[in-house]
């Protein structure tokens, strides 16, 4: 595979040292590790995919690369004075999607339902809502079960798609990515964003253009005309494209030759602490599992297990020899600039491995087993590194892991389709409160919930607490049931947190931005110096 990526990435290299001339001082050529999984922008809620999907598409709400929410194709929402069950959106007029049609409430209603639905990655944000309505060609509501005071901090994601575009092409339904599916809006975009997809030869390159007739010019700096992107998974000819001038923004500059960057004339490094915890899951709920040595019986299910292996995984030695620094160990599976993150939550037990060893004994399992941990090896910083160094780890405790490790695109429906025991995974929280973690990561899975819990962890009661987050209007009782979410969840250990990443993005002279905490590029507010 190794191998592959760096034919890929020469390839690149030989291809725009031709071209690099006839570019422009206006065109941004922007590479990292890895690709779109689609362009159904309802069908994947992961970072890279989603990443791309903000040039084209555009949600209700925003958050710009500081975080702050801000109007995009509604320019206010507020709870209805009538209704406390109801929000009411005054969509932004005079905005037309790029085939031309003109954007309406009625396009709104379509990509919200359309967001809800089974095969979609985002029906856990819209599972309070029960009716979405438009009541003017401008005016929106969306009814909740219940008081959603949050609701607006859910929507930040969710694309809105042109309802005649999607019918005449027969992308009314969400692609099934998870099952393989293959569908128009998979392959096509019609979106009302900054910049329109002129060409795309999935996994070596993306061209995306200005878009000429966008409601936000004058409002957003859009230095940019033409967006290459390349995805390149080598690190090392990842760097050498910026280095060499060849690409002039990387998201993604590896550990390893930060400073080397850092000291190279004409480029930068900036760095920000990322919205986003790495960790791994495990098959607990599960009667036996399908890739281990135990027979009859799932090693997984015995919370001993758990927390031998939680306390057999060396966080500070993957933060100084794996990352290099650039990591925080982490206790918990939220993210420090979430609501319900607590310091005293994040502390990480001590490195034992003797008390390890006996919670194996004590469990029944002091000769150790052996399990396959699925591990991606193109989407989080290091990823199968942090994998190796687990399985040297837990080699100790009598643990033998088999690593598999895949391309993110490959990895991910595992996941989704209950096919893994012990998996790695990495979890942003765009909502910026724990409700979203609880909803996707432990809920039992049903239709409307639980997309990502891979663990087959179910708690009843966990489950109501869950969903009574969605309608509780007292802002103090709501962070106290987070509190106690909390609390069960961290007894259970069904995720092992390893750390926080650390961002750490290279741009040219000649560009300037902020790190966006959820690694999100949006390249209307990108200014050329």
């Amino acid at each position: 595979m190794m191998m592959r990526a760096a034919a890929l990435g020469a390839a690149f290299l030989a291809t725009t040292a031709l071209t690099t001339a006839a570019v422009s001082a206006e065109t941004l050529r922007w590479a990292r590790a890895a690709e779109a999984l689609t362009l159904d922008p309802h069908a994947q809620n992961e970072g890279p995919t989603t990443t791309l999907m903000h040039q084209i598409y555009e949600p209700l709400i925003v958050r710009n690369m500081e975080g702050q929410m801000e109007p995009a194709l509604a320019t206010s929402w507020e709870p209805s004075a009538e209704d406390p069950n109801v929000w009411v959106f005054t969509l932004r007029e005079g905005v037309t999607f790029h085939g031309g049609q003109e954007f309406d409430s009625a396009d709104a209603v379509f990509s919200l339902e359309r967001a809800m639905t089974e095969t979609s990655n985002f029906k856990e944000l819209l599972s309070s809502v029960s009716e979405v309505r438009a009541v003017g060609p401008y005016a929106l509501e969306i009814v909740t079960d219940g008081p959603n005071p949050l609701l607006p901090n859910n929507l930040t994601n969710i694309m809105m798609m042109d309802e005649g575009w999607a019918t005449e092409n027969g992308a009314e339904a969400v692609q099934d990515y998870a099952a393989g599916e293959d569908t128009f809006s998979a392959r096509n975009t019609n979106g009302t964003g900054p910049y329109v997809l002129e060409s795309r030869e999935a996994d070596v390159r993306t061209v995306l253009s200005a878009n000429e007739d966008y409601w936000g010019i004058g409002e957003f700096p859009l230095a940019a005309s033409e967006i290459i992107f390349t995805p390149i998974q080598n690190p090392a000819t990842r760097v050498a494209a910026l280095l060499t001038g060849e690409v002039d923004f990387i998201q993604d500059v590896p550990v390893q030759d930060l400073g080397r960057v850092a000291e190279a004339e004409g480029i930068e490094v900036i760095t920000a602490p990322q919205n986003r915890v790495i960790f791994f899951g495990l098959n607990v709920g599960a009667e036996d599992l399908a890739n281990d040595s135990v027979e009859g019986a799932n090693p997984f299910a015995d919370v001993r297990v758990r927390q031998a292996i939680e306390i057999a995984i060396n966080r500070e030695a993957i933060q100084q020899v794996v990352m290099r620094g650039q990591s925080e160990p982490a206790g918990v599976i939220n993210p420090p600039p979430v609501n319900g993150w607590t310091e005293a939550l994040d502390e990480y037990p001590t490195y034992d491995v003797a008390a390890a060893q006996a919670l194996m004994e004590e469990a029944g399992y002091g000769d150790g087993f052996s399990v396959q941990l699925d591990c991606p090896n193109d989407r989080y910083v290091n990823d199968e590194a942090i994998c190796q160094a687990a399985v040297g780890m837990l080699a100790q405790i009598g643990i033998e892991v088999n690593l598999s490790a895949l391309p993110r695109a490959q990895h991910f429906p595992l996941i989704a389709n209950g096919e893994t025991d012990f998996y790695m995974l990495g979890w942003g929280v765009p909502t910026y409160d724990s409700e979203y973690v609880f909803n996707f990561l432990y809920h039992t899975q049903t239709e409307g919930r639980g997309s990502w819990n891979g663990t087959g962890y179910s708690n009843p009661e966990m489950d109501a607490m869950i969903v009574s987050l969605a309608s509780e209007v007292d802002l103090d009782a709501r962070n106290q049931t987070i509190a106690d979410l909390w609390a069960m969840a961290e007894e259970e250990v069904i995720y092992i947190p390893i750390h926080n990443q650390i961002l750490n993005w290279g741009i040219a002279d000649g560009w300037d931005t902020v790190v966006d905490a959820d690694d999100q590029v949006k390249f209307k507010y990108f200014v050329a110096e």
